[in-house]
């Protein structure tokens, strides 16, 4: 079988209802596109999609389906779809009819242009709820401050990656929205297109107030995967300079004080903070070259790099098996 241009990746969960409108819709779209191929995602659905997406698989091979045992959530879902991916160009989006299939064409000219992922821009949202807009709306601004990258709409699922981008991004907790930032971080060009936001027709919205704080505590993360992950010294050394330098000047001024002015000192809460202080800086320090190790390890084991190449320019020369130019070369 021929490889596919286009991997169109859906993770589905509990999406029974709305599945046969789904693939027919996307369907309707791929045939106007390059050679593709359509895999959905079963993330440990219970309503009877697993049933579907087995039946759908054995009448038409173009749509290719992968099971997980039980529910691990969207960021699993995609990474098992990015897995299985076979085409040059990877499309996401959501299982819940929202997202448009018609919209692709227009991100995959986006793509064309000369970026390597395309997000989408929900201009007009189909829910009214504040519930979702809201949190929505706040998140947005604090990942796009924290990363640099302006993105009016993270938590829309209709993207385009190029396939290296999603080679070379190990995806972890809910890290699927900060793909563009974490794309970005790393020299890859992100761009942005509006797209269709349909209401949804059947079952139930996954989304809520419940995932704020999940969002929150992977909001934290963010920075230190996007400005420390491989110097992670310079975060906690630099801290633990902080507090130890705060710490030690805080004991010798107390210091001085018992030495020159004769003052008791040993009743001192401030005594106390110099030296917890110290103690804290010792501790940064020591977890910074821990993590220096860690970092060293993980690329060794796997024989990763520290570095991404987009484009290099190979000189013919005895011995060598690959010359002229290599594009979006694809990193171990």
């Amino acid at each position: 079988m021929a490889v596919p241009e286009i991997s169109i990746v859906v993770p589905i969960f509990n999406e029974r209802e709305n599945l046969p409108s789904l693939v027919d819709g996307i369907r309707a779209v791929a045939r106007t596109l390059a050679p593709s191929e359509l895999i959905l995602v079963d993330d440990g659905s219970t309503d009877g999609s697993t049933q579907w997406l087995d039946q759908a698989h054995r009448a038409d091979p173009w749509v290719k389906v992968v099971r997980l045992t039980r529910n691990f959530g969207q960021t699993a879902a995609l990474s098992a779809g990015f897995e299985h991916a076979r085409g040059r160009v990877i499309v996401t989006l959501d299982g819940d009819l929202q997202n448009d299939p018609v919209d692709i064409p227009r991100m995959l000219a986006k793509l064309d242009e000369g970026y390597d992922v395309v997000s989408g821009w929900r201009v007009e949202r189909a829910e009214r709820s504040w519930s979702r807009r809201v949190p929505s709306a706040i998140a947005n601004r604090m990942i796009s401050r924290l990363s640099g990258v302006r993105l009016h709409d993270y938590g829309c699922t209709l993207k385009a990656y190029r396939r290296d981008v999603v080679e070379e991004i190990e995806l972890y907790g809910d890290a699927h929205r900060f793909l563009p930032a974490l794309a970005a971080s790393i020299g890859d060009r992100v761009g942005e297109i509006e797209v269709r936001h349909r209401p949804r027709a059947h079952g139930q919205s996954k989304y809520g107030l419940s995932r704020a704080p999940k969002v929150f505590l992977d909001l934290l993360a963010l920075p230190f995967m996007l400005r420390f992950f491989n110097r992670p010294i310079r975060f906690f050394g630099g801290v633990g300079l902080i507090a130890g330098s705060l710490g030690g000047l805080v004991l010798a001024w107390l210091g001085y004080l018992r030495i020159f002015n004769h003052q008791a000192i040993g009743n001192r809460p401030v005594l106390l903070a110099g030296v917890l202080m110290v103690l804290m800086g010792v501790q940064f320090i020591t977890l910074g070259l821990l993590g220096e190790l860690v970092i060293r390890a993980y690329y060794a084991t796997k024989g990763r790099r520290a570095y991404h190449v987009r484009r290099a320019f190979v000189e013919c020369t005895p011995g060598h098996h690959v010359c002229g130019v290599e594009e979006h070369i694809r990193l171990p």
